[in-house]
């Protein structure tokens, strides 16, 4: 299933950071190469994101590069437009600075994923083939939601309120799975918005969500549900099993 499109489009994987909370898996294996199913996390995404067409893919690397690299040069070398970029300040920043380290990447439409998200092709291929926005926010839908889930609200058409892990449990309808489509107007809006951001210290250790959830009071925020659809986010070792369970199928 290979998505057709016009204007090739471009997407970041944000993998700098070790995992701390999947200790001792992540003691000299960054997150993103832990195996889900027999493959590497950032396996799987890579694949899927090849199996629709994007193969201008630059991972954000920065605790154990080195083994990052030998993946990609291992199973990708065909590919050249794979690429790495470092950040040196994974150890002191949050993910904000990654998407800072992307930024001259952000010149035409993009998506960012993050690097604990597996996903399967079809949902890649449902957000791509989404209702044009500037910024569209892939969500998922359950009963309840935890401490530790990204939470949304959602307007009646489905544009982004907010987008934080303190919404107020009464305001969450959805939550972010962490994969983000921008496109047209919305590029050079996210793009200045993280370099502004990184003028303030304080905002080293922020969330990129931070400043969706601001654009997202400016109506630039829409979401794509991708109920039904494969994905699994790993923040713990459960998490592991589970993916391995959904993705095994």
């Amino acid at each position: 299933m290979t998505h057709q499109t016009d204007k090739s489009i471009k997407a970041i994987i944000l993998s700098a950071g070790q995992g701390r909370r999947l200790l001792p898996l992540t003691e000299n294996t960054p997150k993103c190469l832990l195996p889900v199913a027999d493959k590497p996390v950032l396996v799987w995404q890579i694949d899927a994101l090849l199996a629709v067409g994007v193969t201008n893919i630059t991972v954000i690397t920065g605790f154990q590069v080195g083994l990052i690299e030998d993946l990609l040069r291992q199973r990708y070398a065909q590919y050249p437009g794979i690429k790495i970029l470092f950040n040196p300040f994974y150890e002191v920043a949050d993910n904000l600075a990654s998407c800072w380290i992307a930024r001259g990447e952000m010149d035409g439409d993009f998506l960012i994923l993050n690097g604990d998200t597996v996903i399967e092709s079809a949902l890649l291929h449902k957000v791509l083939n989404s209702q044009a926005a500037p910024i569209t926010l892939s969500v998922d839908f359950k009963d309840s939601y935890d401490a530790d889930d990204m939470k949304v609200q959602l307007d009646a058409e489905g544009w982004v309120q907010q987008v934080s892990k303190i919404v107020p449990p009464h305001e969450v309808n959805a939550e972010s799975i962490g994969l983000i489509y921008f496109r047209d107007g919305g590029v050079q809006t996210f793009r200045q918005a993280v370099e502004e951001a990184l003028r303030h210290p304080a905002e080293l250790k922020s969330w990129y969500l931070s400043i969706i959830d601001r654009l997202a009071k400016q109506h630039l925020v829409n979401s794509c549900s991708v109920k039904d659809y494969r994905w699994c986010e790993i923040d713990f070792i459960e998490d592991l099993s589970r993916a391995g369970i959904i993705f095994s199928q």
